[in-house]
Formats: structure tokens, C-alpha cells, sequence
């Protein structure tokens, strides 16, 4: 597991490269927190269009404490697996990349922290891999009311109807790619739309990890539009059965306004829901203490 220093704010950090099996030799790119000889604690799966880098402000404090590896998902940062939007359907591909991860891991089972897509990716993979898995923390995941749900999953019928009604999806595909710089993309993001309510440093991170220099010295998006887009759509994927075949503690930490996360009363026993007040779906970044706690209570 090559790693490579990397200074981030003022804390030194690591990269870290991880094969999981792909037969056309991608890898997942991940930041890791917390001392190397530390046997591993938790993993983390970012939002939909984020990076590990993004979420940097709420990992550090907690790395003279645990071992923690935050991963770039599939399409997204320096991950360099296989990304092709068209005909997806779901965000399994997501959760077989994060249960190859735990296949070759080493030592105990691990706690799981994910945010929006990231949740609902870690909630698909514990449950097929429940041995590999020691308790969940979700972020305002992804997991839509049970008869949008299963309309995603019907074939034919789904995509055309999820198109007809994603403004999300539409937003992504027409997001500005290009930048002058990272400059100039931080100075157009600050404050504006998705991340009025965001730090500047968690803004920032976004911007360092979220782009990549082109040739011509500009920068570019490091997860396309098109790929942002077809997760909004690519909803075929079954959290309502993963809840119900969950055999591990999960807590939910639901955005007070605007969540993505429809189970409220809900339920099975195992699985506590918990709304933060005054937050949106970028609770992360809003209420970065409360996180903490919960994933400093997850691994204990």
C-alpha cells in the first residue's frame, strides 16, 4: 500500500493507493488519517460529486485517536476505476468497489461512515458483507420512500421516469467543468448555491481534490458532469432490503432540512435515526462536532 506525503492545511497527512482486484488495474485513491501502525478503524465514503480530501476538516482531529482511510468512490478525485454513465442503473457497482476494499483489508471489522451516496454505498455493502463490518455511522444517506424506491428499481419504466424528475441530474449535466484555475473556481463557489453554508476550508479542500489540471493550464472537474448525473439517476439499487438484512448497529444522522433520507419511524430495532438540528444535507460540514461524536462513540 504505497503511500506519499501530503501537507494539508498544517498537519501532514498520507496518500494512499489501494488494489482491489480490478481486472483493468483501477485503483482506489484514499487519505489516510490517524498512525500507520494502528490497526485500521474505520472507512469513509464521501457525497456524490465530493472527494475524501473534502471531508479532511472533520477527519483530522479525530487521527491521534483512530486509523481512519477516507476513500475516493468510483469516477470521483484520483481513483482511477473504470467510470462510464451510460446504461447505469444503481449505485451497486459503488458498493461491490467498497466490499472488494474490506475483502482485502486486514484485521477486525470496521466502522463505516458515509455521506449521502457514500451512506447509502456503505449500507448495500454491510449488508452483504456483515463479518467485514463493525457498526455504521450515515450521513443523511440516500434512501428515497419505499414506492419511489421500488420505482427505480422497475426496468424500462425507472429510467425514463427518473429523467422526467431529477432536477438534480439536470443541474449536474449542466455544471460549469472548466476553470481558469482552482482559484477561480473557489471564488465562484464561495457562498453560492450548494455551498453558501460550507466553510471555507472544507470549501477548499473540495477544490483542491475535486479538479485536475488539463493540458491547456486550466482545471477541469474530476468527476464529470455526466457521472454526477447518472448517480442522481442510477437509483435501481435495493436500501430498503439492505435495512431489512442489516446485522449491524447503525446511526443515522438526518439533515434537519431538505434530507435525502426518507426512514424516520420506520425501522428495524438496530438502526437509530437522529435529526441535527439546523442542518441541511451538508451536515458534515454544518455540524462537524456532532459527526465526531458519533464516530468517536462508533468506534469506541
Amino acid at each position: 500500500m504505497p503511500a506519499e506525503a501530503l501537507t494539508l492545511g498544517a498537519a501532514p497527512l498520507a496518500r494512499e493507493t489501494l488494489d482491489i482486484g480490478d481486472p483493468a488495474g483501477g485503483r482506489i485513491a484514499a487519505l489516510a488519517f490517524g498512525p500507520r501502525e494502528r490497526p485500521l478503524d474505520a472507512l469513509v465514503l464521501h457525497a456524490n460529486g465530493f472527494t475524501a480530501r473534502t471531508y479532511r476538516t472533520l477527519l483530522e482531529p479525530l487521527a491521534g485517536e483512530a486509523r481512519i482511510l477516507a476513500c475516493d468512490q468510483r469516477g470521483h478525485g484520483s481513483t482511477t476505476l473504470r467510470a462510464d454513465p451510460r446504461h447505469r442503473r444503481s449505485w451497486n457497482d459503488l458498493a461491490a468497489d467498497l466490499v472488494a476494499l474490506l475483502d482485502r483489508l486486514d484485521g477486525p471489522p470496521l466502522t463505516l461512515v458515509g455521506h449521502s451516496m457514500g451512506g447509502t454505498a456503505s449500507l448495500l455493502a454491510a449488508a452483504r458483507r456483515p463479518e467485514r463490518v463493525r457498526n455504521l455511522v450515515l450521513l443523511d444517506p440516500v434512501i428515497l420512500r419505499r414506492r419511489d424506491a421500488l420505482a427505480a428499481r422497475m426496468p424500462f419504466v425507472a429510467p425514463r421516469l427518473f429523467r422526467r424528475h431529477s432536477p438534480l441530474a439536470e443541474q449536474a449535466i449542466r455544471r460549469r467543468a472548466v476553470f481558469p484555475s482552482r482559484a477561480a473556481a473557489l471564488a465562484a463557489y464561495r457562498g453560492r448555491g450548494a455551498f453558501r453554508t460550507w466553510p471555507d476550508a472544507a470549501l477548499a479542500d473540495y477544490v483542491a481534490d475535486g479538479f485536475r489540471e488539463r493540458p491547456d493550464g486550466a482545471v477541469e472537474l474530476a468527476c464529470s458532469p455526466a457521472w454526477e448525473a447518472a448517480n442522481f439517476l442510477a437509483q435501481g439499487h435495493d436500501s430498503w432490503g439492505a435495512l431489512r438484512r442489516l446485522a449491524r448497529p447503525a446511526l443515522i444522522l438526518r439533515a434537519a432540512s431538505g434530507s435525502t433520507c426518507a426512514l424516520t419511524h420506520d425501522r428495524p430495532p438496530h438502526v437509530t435515526v437522529e435529526t441535527v438540528p439546523g442542518t441541511t444535507h451538508f451536515l458534515p460540514f454544518e455540524a462537524p462536532e456532532r459527526v465526531r461524536a458519533a464516530i468517536r462513540a462508533a468506534i469506541g
